[in-house]
């Protein structure tokens, strides 16, 4: 298995990033495999694979940098530079462009575990990449990111009171298949046999994604590592949002709603950009919910979080047989 070296202090400095660029990505790894991981994905997989598909038709040389580069067992590094707090998708994409040639290609050879194609010979590969990246984003990505950010956001707020609440290892044995805490001071970032790395004095980066694929790690030796996970499934699949007939009768479907994704803990701000419904419709929604003893709230940094209390579990339980979105 392929471990990290993770001494306190690196882990007491580790945060959560969210980036335009790693949610990019991943959607250009959920076009390239065509996996969906829930009904969503699958609408927008039915929305943007096509024009994707042709984009790399008329250009056999990105195409190929794409099969190569997504290898089986391993990414060409320089497709995935560990993400940077506030960075933009912008100044993210330029970093790929900047790549020398000798750079990306070797990556590419690593990726592919072999000889590289004569097609890929050639200096302008960092460019082709970027380009692509650049319509993913423009085409697939830009247009929703909006929402995509809420949901990235919920799931950082979650995790941040998962750790406050139960300690760094239960949030980094959740992050994604194959990441454990190890104990001795050693993350398990995945199950392949690669050695061991050393993380002292670098940073140490958690960046959720909404495509439900597994994620990837990435870095910048010997200043930055990132762990690149897939968020929560509540909150990435719009499916999830559906209710309970039984309990969107009882409470009305757009406070069961509410009631139904407080199975993670969330915010206010982050149950109207999950919802949809407004700030005034989810405050009153959580008031009623919090009376009848169903939600509790407490504060975790500058926010205030809310979850099911036991009651409400069990009437969400109770409720969840044949389903219905909500209103």
């Amino acid at each position: 298995m392929g471990w990290w070296q993770v001494n306190a202090d690196t882990l007491a400095r580790s945060r959560f990033v969210v980036s335009p660029l790693a949610e990019t990505f991943a959607c250009l790894k959920l076009l390239h495999a065509d996996v969906a991981g829930h009904p969503g994905e699958r609408a927008w997989l039915h929305t943007h694979l096509p024009a994707h598909r042709r984009r790399l038709a008329a250009d056999p040389v990105t195409a190929l940098l794409v099969r190569t580069g997504l290898g089986r067992e391993w990414i060409a590094d320089f497709l995935t530079p560990a993400p940077r707090e506030g960075e933009t998708f912008e100044e993210g994409v330029a970093r790929i462009r900047s790549v020398c040639p000798e750079e990306a290609r070797a990556d590419l050879a690593v990726s592919l575990g072999g000889v590289l194609p004569a097609a890929l010979d050639r200096d302008d590969l960092p460019d082709r990449a970027a380009a692509l990246l650049e319509d993913v984003w423009a085409e697939a990505v830009r247009p929703d990111w909006d929402r995509r950010r809420r949901v990235l956001e919920a799931d950082v707020v979650a995790r941040t009171a998962q750790v406050s609440r139960g300690g760094w290892a239960a949030v980094l044995d959740a992050l994604r298949p194959g990441t454990r805490w190890l104990g001795g001071s050693r993350l398990q970032i995945n199950l392949n046999p690669y050695p061991p790395r050393e993380l002292s004095g670098a940073e140490l980066v958690l960046v959720p994604i909404t495509p439900q694929r597994h994620g990837w790690v990435s870095w910048e030796e010997p200043e930055r590592y990132a762990v690149v996970y897939p968020c929560a499934g509540a909150l990435a699949d719009g499916g999830a949002r559906r209710v309970p007939a039984a309990l969107g009768a009882l409470l009305g479907p757009a406070r069961a709603g509410v009631l139904t994704l407080l199975g993670t803990p969330m915010s206010t701000s982050q149950l109207v950009g999950v919802t949809g419904q407004g700030l005034g419709s989810v405050g009153r929604h959580l008031r009623v919910l919090l009376d009848a003893g169903l939600v509790e709230r407490w504060r975790a940094g500058r926010s205030v979080l809310y979850s099911r209390t036991p009651a409400g579990e069990v009437l969400v339980e109770a409720g969840d047989g044949d389903r219905v979105a909500p209103d």
